[in-house]
């Protein structure tokens, strides 16, 4: 497969021989999984605010939990737009738009005295932190197409445990100042600091002699978008990554609502006698950790045993995980075990899509193809009211049901359809030199 040696844009700063240099790609590995922490919150610390927002203003919890649905639609849909720009333009203008509107998003929700402005909020953050988004996991499939499971889970985990850094002391804010306060001070910190990184970004360009492995499956063929969308292949892919974000989403969303109707999330727990809190913090910080360190580890893991092998395996676990937290979920640690556990199965849907999609499709157009692929998560976001309306009563049993009856299938289909359609669609394509639409 070919790469340019000329994509870093003018003015970059760095010489051919820094750009090319085997280390150099790290670094702007780590200036994305940075900019991936600082928005992560946004969605992973969400769940903080919906007591506080209901308390204050009695809009009901449902009304709410609609101010997600929104973020996450907008966040996800216009990634392939966004990615578009990134491959055009290059990270640097990308996220720093994008920083500097996932700050303003915060900033609206502080002063959202309506429903109507709490989405309006919503939509802003949602186009920030797409374009951060969209532009970091690009970046890491091509920066390492040897590694491209692990570049984008180390990408990802920056998503995922990135709020465990921030849960604590959001937490703790909006108990002592109030959640206004709260979304002012994290969204102008997350905006600047994002800002500030994004200065230091440039256009991917690979190191010379990387050598990438024969034990994966990958094409030779670089798809446009359009091409993409026309293969059976990426359409099978896209309703096994609905089923599985849905089950993820809605436990993230919800697990504020449903620690309370199971009365926990006040009660005091201990981690190894080191630090007290509430339930539900804890949860919290524990299930982003967990969420943070799945998608490095199932990318490396993808990288060896293959994409659909892992999938099989984690997401088939994860719908066990959920059907334990129905069965177990009263008991206080039963609660945060299992809670743990679905993060650990469910997070690393964002390495290993990625990856597959870059390994399916062609790495020249992977941010926008990989955004296209994300829009799924989007897609998923819809269930998430449904969640709402099902746990009628605080009775969860239906929720957690169905979203662990999808997850097992999408990991059985993985292994039995997914893997031979992606590697006949490969063969015909590599042997053609030209997209199977």
């Amino acid at each position: 497969m070919a790469y340019s040696n000329t994509t870093i844009g003018s003015g970059a700063g760095h010489t051919a021989d820094t750009v090319h240099h085997p280390l150099f790609r790290w670094g702007q590995l780590i200036l994305g999984i940075l900019c991936m922490a600082l928005i992560a919150n946004l969605q992973y610390g969400w769940t903080l605010f919906v007591n506080p927002i209901d308390a204050k203003n009695h809009w009901g919890r449902t009304a709410i939990q609609l101010s997600f649905t929104i973020f996450v639609v907008v966040e996800t849909w216009l990634v392939p737009i966004e990615g578009w720009l990134v491959d055009k333009f290059g990270p640097r203008p990308v996220v720093a738009g994008g920083a500097i509107l996932a700050g303003l998003g915060w900033v609206i929700n502080s002063y959202a005295g309506s429903l109507s402005m709490l989405y309006f909020g919503a939509v802003i953050c949602g186009v920030g932190a797409g374009c951060v988004y969209g532009t970091c996991v690009g970046n890491a499939l091509k920066w390492f197409p040897d590694r491209r499971g692990l570049a984008a889970g180390l990408t990802a985990a920056g998503f995922g445990a990135g709020a465990a850094l921030t849960v604590i002391p959001i937490a703790s804010m909006i108990e002592t100042a109030g959640y206004e306060q709260t979304f002012f001070s994290f969204g102008i910190g997350q905006g600047i600091a994002m800002f500030i990184i994004a200065l230091f970004m440039v256009r991917p360009v690979l190191p010379k002699n990387i050598v990438i492995s024969s034990r994966l499956v990958m094409t030779k063929v670089d798809y446009t978008t359009a091409q993409m969308v026309r293969t059976p292949v990426f359409w099978l892919t896209y309703v096994m990554f609905v089923a599985v974000a849905a089950g993820g989403l809605m436990a993230t969303a919800q697990l504020g609502p449903m620690a309370k109707d199971y009365g926990l999330h006040a009660i005091p727990v201990s981690f190894f006698g080191m630090i007290t809190l509430p339930l539900l913090t804890m949860t919290l910080a524990v299930d982003n950790l967990a969420n943070g360190f799945t998608r490095p580890l199932c990318g490396f893991i993808s990288d060896r045993l293959g994409r659909e092998n892992t999938m099989a395996i984690v997401f088939v676990s994860e719908g066990f995980m959920l059907l334990g937290l129905m069965k177990f979920g009263h008991d206080p640690y039963a609660f945060m075990t299992f809670a743990a556990l679905i993060f650990l199965c469910w997070g690393e849907i964002f390495s290993i899509f990625p990856a597959l999609v870059a390994d399916t499709f062609g790495v020249k157009n992977a941010a926008a193809n990989a955004g296209t692929m994300y829009t799924a998560k989007g897609t998923a976001a819809l269930l998430v009211p449904l969640a709402s309306l099902m746990s009628t009563n605080g009775n969860w049993d239906t929720v957690l049901m169905f979203s662990a009856g999808i997850a097992i299938i999408a990991g059985l289909s993985a292994k039995l359809i997914l893997a031979p359609m992606r590697s006949n669609c490969i063969a015909q394509a590599n042997a053609r030199n030209a997209p199977v639409a």
